[in-house]
């Protein structure tokens, strides 16, 4: 086994580069034949998802096949190979089977557990053996990952850990409520017919909103998914289609909006979702003066930055928000000779400004206490960290959730008031601090002794050609043998040569019984792939006959598989 993945995810790539090198169906269609077609890989498939591409291949050369398999990667995802490179990530033989049964279990995932990733691992397998580029081990492999997940999933509460992408994003959307309570009542419009996009209608519904609304590029698929939802025995949600042009105005009547499509462009704007916004509030959707990501940081009260004659960096002060020009934090860190001016400045100060502050008499003797430290110890005291004063926001009117990749959503939409947008990238910081199941374990262990019973297993069909080998060719001597007894005892009845056929193939099992068993055992155990080689040569077996062996076994095999795949 010479099993080698080549690939890039969330974990190893920032979300500007997943963006970029997506992998549509005829891509991917391309990108397996060009794979095969390379001197070192004999077997190969893809596996992509909205934050993973991986390419699976059997290769005779490490090194070769790391270089040819990296070059098919850029080439065929459209980013420049010196871009990619930092960010491939290669396994290589067992160390590859145990990410691959990692990722099926969703131990790799953006969300730790989620299970959709065993319909793509499916997904990838089917494709493969379509295109006939799986061979015994890449659907050996592939079975494998599929029953391992699934065994994850059954016998611990790895399910615990995490949630889907869908339900994770709908979780942060609601800002820590339950996503029941949250989504009741509300209108929702879900952009893309696909799998996540169907995944996502379907947790609305169930979730109580009033209203899904299904906009795709392909009215027909839109009305299916429509009229499933609708039909659905769980729900009893509202479920309509309109095309994707409807889009900007439906976008005025949701309350929460989906968006997974594969285009290749945004398909929601900041100017389309400012619209929306000012469409539904008769308001404008002004910018967020602060960052999205985290919470809220208080502003500097009204006045700050306008006070006249005032001696301090006021640039400097807004920095301790919370905080106005007159407070003790707005002088902290400074020389005496500009707290005295300052001190002068908070004397002569207008009526209406003192009102914002303390006493002058307690101002001035704070002001002059600071002044007196400093001169004593060389330096004003460190700035206590006081509590920020939260500046009050709007709610959201409308929340938007894009699960695409690339992103269907202007990332600047972060900046509007009135909206939350969680993305893939938002998702990503989210989840990198959830705290892990103590399931996770268990699953980890069950990985571990599931890649060691595939590395046995697979040690162990590679010694099985040579067994066969060896014994058609034990075979092929006892009939010899016995033709050549015929020869020479020719008054012999049948019942005589049977019981002497008979004598003689017992003799020959009972001598190769002990030796091929030991040596499958042997064989199967780490370091074991060389006693093929020994049987061969001890027994000058031909090396055509154990390849003509291997050949049909894996044709066989494959058959199976693709068979097993098939509805």
């Amino acid at each position: 086994m010479s099993l080698l993945v080549v690939g890039l995810s969330h974990r190893s790539a920032p979300v500007s580069v997943l963006e970029r090198a997506t992998l549509p169906a005829d891509t991917q269609v391309k990108l397996l034949q060009d794979t095969l077609a390379a001197e070192p890989a004999t077997e190969a498939a893809v596996l992509a998802t909205c934050n993973r591409i991986e390419l699976y291949a059997d290769v005779d050369k490490f090194h070769a096949g790391v270089a040819e398999l990296s070059t098919l990667l850029a080439r065929h995802s459209g980013v420049g190979l010196d871009e990619l490179t930092p960010y491939l990530y290669v396994h290589y033989e067992d160390r590859a089977v145990h990410h691959l049964f990692s990722v099926a279990c969703g131990l790799d995932s953006m969300v730790v557990g989620e299970g959709q990733i065993l319909g793509q691992i499916k997904d990838s397998l089917a494709t493969a053996q379509e295109l006939h580029t799986a061979g015994r081990l890449l659907n050996d492999l592939f079975q494998q990952a599929l029953r391992v997940g699934k065994r994850a999933h059954s016998e611990t509460g790895i399910d615990r850990a995490g949630q889907s992408l869908v339900t994770f994003g709908l979780e942060q959307l609601s800002s820590g409520a339950a996503v029941d309570s949250w989504a009741k009542g509300k209108r929702a419009l879900v952009i893309g017919a696909g799998s996540m996009s169907s995944l996502a209608a379907a947790t609305l519904a169930r979730a109580g909103v009033a209203e899904v609304v299904v906009a795709n590029r392909t009215l027909d698929r839109a009305e299916r998914l429509a009229q499933i939802l609708a039909q659905g025995d769980d729900t009893d949600v509202l479920a309509r289609a309109v095309p994707i042009d409807s889009v900007p105005r439906e976008l005025t009547r949701a309350d929460i909006a989906v968006s997974c499509t594969g285009a290749t462009g945004l398909v929601l704007t900041a100017d389309t979702v400012a619209t929306a916004v000012e469409g539904r509030t008769g308001t404008p959707a002004g910018l967020r003066e602060t960052a999205p990501a985290g919470p809220a940081r208080g502003l500097a009260p009204a006045g700050a930055g306008t006070e006249e004659g005032c001696p301090l960096d006021l640039p400097a002060v807004q920095g301790a928000t919370g905080f106005s020009v007159m407070g003790e934090a707005a002088v902290a860190g400074l020389d005496a000779a500009t707290l005295e001016q300052h001190a002068a400045w908070v004397d002569n100060a207008p009526g209406e400004r003192r009102d914002n502050r303390r006493t002058p008499e307690a101002e001035a003797a704070l002001i002059t206490a600071l002044a007196a430290t400093a001169a004593t110890i060389g330096r004003v005291p460190e700035r206590r960290r006081l509590e920020p004063v939260e500046a009050t926001r709007p709610a959201p009117v409308l929340a938007l959730l894009d699960l695409a990749m690339p992103r269907d959503i202007d990332a600047a939409v972060h900046r509007l008031l009135g909206v939350r947008l969680v993305d893939i990238e938002s998702l990503a910081e989210a989840s990198a601090d959830a705290p892990m199941a103590a399931d996770v374990d268990q699953v980890r262990r069950i990985v571990s002794d599931e890649v060691a019973a595939f590395g046995a297993a697979q040690r162990a069909a590679h010694i099985t050609p040579t067994v066969v080998a060896l014994r058609t060719m034990a075979a092929d001597v006892v009939a010899n043998e016995i033709a050549r007894l015929d020869g020479r005892l020719p008054d012999l009845d049948d019942k005589q040569r049977g019981e002497i056929t008979q004598t003689v193939r017992r003799v020959v099992d009972k001598l190769l019984h002990a030796p091929t068993v030991r040596v499958k055992q042997l064989a199967a155990e780490p370091g074991g792939a060389g006693y093929a080689d020994a049987l061969r040569t001890l027994f000058d077996l031909d090396q055509e006959t154990v390849a003509a062996v291997s050949r049909a076994s894996q044709d066989i095999s494959t058959e199976n598989a693709e068979n097993r795949g098939r509805p």
